[in-house]
């Protein structure tokens, strides 16, 4: 997830683009290109996380989800490697390094070619390498063959933007199909998700004016939307409706023909999803456009998610205050229907702009108040929902960087019989963030994947600004990361000059 809005969205709600040129003050992370959304911790609350949980020797820690063998956590890891990723860390943890690289990448430096090549070679040769997954199929495909040798899987989202008309949705939809046609290519089972973002093949206009439709509609159910076809309850009683504050105009015949061919367009790709038998993540985005996202994500998945391993994902931010009660009802609904609904839950990435435009409208945010309520808010839908895989009528995708929310999600699907290779149960982390959580998770048998955004460099730089902006308190809060790299490098470094010291005394006693 990160910011892609429309010159529209920055009109109709002016404190969006003040909140560009802001950091976010606790929740980000990333969707894509959206990924998978996390929250932020200050550097004292993860410091604590160090100091307290991840070391005791308590036995669930150790049957469950083990971080003290540094040795074992990153076994499959080179040197070099390692010595790589420590140092990319370190770097994006900095905030000045980031300050500099990102006002340079805005610079007009950029406008002369000479430059311009030697600032993406040393991106490329960073930052996009630790993030990325290659700048096509082919690079990306040498990414996947990696992880998998160590016993991960791949998350493939092609980096594109948000689009604005029907070519560059078609364009961008052929890309995604390009992208799930490869994946046959592949060692099997090695990529466990596709993913799309809806507002690349949908314009961003049409999904504003179809969410404000669907939010009078939750207003008044008396409201008629001749276009609506089946789907799973959007909103719920605590859902943010104060976007849409008078009744909106019906869709033109021109935007009723537009929806038919962006709902076409989902409807192919899960097609090739099916075809390909590969489960596809949509993402979610900011609240203005959740309602027409969600609506076609379940119109989707009535269709394609017949079996008990569904097709299609939807995604629940849980940072949002209706979070649990829209699961919920959208489980329900489906359980009626005999639908497996399947979800990913992040944490969330907007939560400055969410705020400034509800207090701009004299609504209170739509999101909780604080991180802690975040975290229960997080781990509440995570139980909720390895409940319903235990009963074999969902699917989940927990996509977090939290230490303590993999740790329970990993307790209780252990507790409550769920089998650590259940394909309804995955874990997720980006690529390049939380190696020692998604490793810990791997040594403990379950499913674990790596969100990988891939495509050239200058068009995944938009990507990577996002990342770098949108995340400082993420990155800076890769402490613990950094520290079990640390410990694991520490180890080798001594390995080695204990090794050598050997070595000589060897040598001197045969002579």
């Amino acid at each position: 997830m990160a910011f892609r809005f429309s010159s529209n969205l920055l009109r109709k709600y002016p404190c969006f683009s003040r909140s560009l040129n802001s950091s976010p003050s606790s929740l980000s992370s990333a969707a894509a290109v959206s990924p998978i959304i996390l929250t932020e911790k200050s550097d004292e609350e993860v410091l604590n996380v160090v100091k307290q949980p991840v070391f005791s020797n308590s036995s669930t820690n150790t049957s469950i989800l083990n971080l003290d063998d540094v040795e074992r956590l990153f076994s499959s890891v080179s040197t070099v490697q390692l010595m790589r990723s420590s140092l990319n860390l370190h770097m994006a943890a900095f905030d000045p390094i980031v300050d500099f690289g990102i006002q340079v990448m805005k610079s007009r430096l950029m406008d002369t070619v000479i430059f311009r090549e030697i600032i993406l070679t040393v991106v490329k040769h960073t930052f996009y390498e630790h993030f990325c997954a290659g700048e096509n199929v082919e690079e990306a495909s040498r990414t996947l063959q990696g992880l998998w040798n160590d016993g991960l899987r791949g998350i493939l989202d092609y980096g594109l933007e948000d689009a604005v008309d029907n070519e560059s949705c078609d364009r961008n939809l052929q890309e995604f199909l390009n992208t799930v046609e490869s994946t046959k290519l592949l060692p099997p089972s090695s990529v466990s998700f596709a993913c799309v973002k809806i507002t690349a093949i949908c314009p961003i206009k049409l999904l504003e004016r179809v969410s404000d439709l669907l939010r009078w509609e939750q207003k008044d159910p008396s409201f008629h939307l001749p276009w609506k076809t089946e789907t799973l309850p959007l909103l719920s009683e605590s859902s943010p409706l104060y976007h849409t504050l008078k009744r909106p105009e019906p869709l033109t015949p021109e935007e009723e023909q537009d929806l038919q061919l962006a709902h076409d367009r989902l409807m192919k790709l899960c097609d090739k999803c099916l075809e390909t038998n590969l489960p596809l993540l949509i993402d979610a985005e900011y609240t203005l456009v959740q309602p027409a996202i969600d609506y076609l994500t379940y119109s989707a998945a009535i269709k394609f998610n017949k079996d008990e391993s569904p097709i299609v994902f939807g995604t629940i931010q849980t940072y949002l205050r209706d979070a649990k009660e829209r699961i919920v009802q959208a489980m329900e609904a489906a359980e009626k229907r005999g639908i497996s609904m399947g979800f990913k839950l992040v944490r969330g990435a907007y939560m400055s702009s969410e705020r400034q435009i509800a207090s701009s409208l004299g609504f209170a945010s739509p999101v909780h108040g604080s991180i802690q309520e975040t975290h229960a808010s997080y781990n509440d839908c995570t139980s909720f929902m390895l409940d319903k895989v235990a009963s074999r009528s969902g699917a989940v995708v927990l996509a977090t960087h939290n230490l303590e929310s993999g740790r329970m999600a990993a307790t209780k699907a252990q507790s409550i019989g769920i089998g650590k290779a259940n394909q309804r149960l995955q874990f997720a982390q980006l690529k390049g963030m939380a190696d020692g959580l998604s490793f810990g998770l791997r040594n403990a048998g379950f499913q674990v994947s790596k969100y990988l955004p891939f495509g050239p460099v200058e068009k995944v730089m938009p990507y990577l600004l996002r990342r770098a902006e949108e995340n400082r308190g993420l990155l800076s809060a890769s402490t613990l990361d950094r520290q079990l790299m640390s410990m694991e490098l520490k180890r080798r470094l001594k390995v080695a000059i204990v090794g050598g010291e050997m070595e000589k005394m060897m040598s001197s006693v045969s002579h």
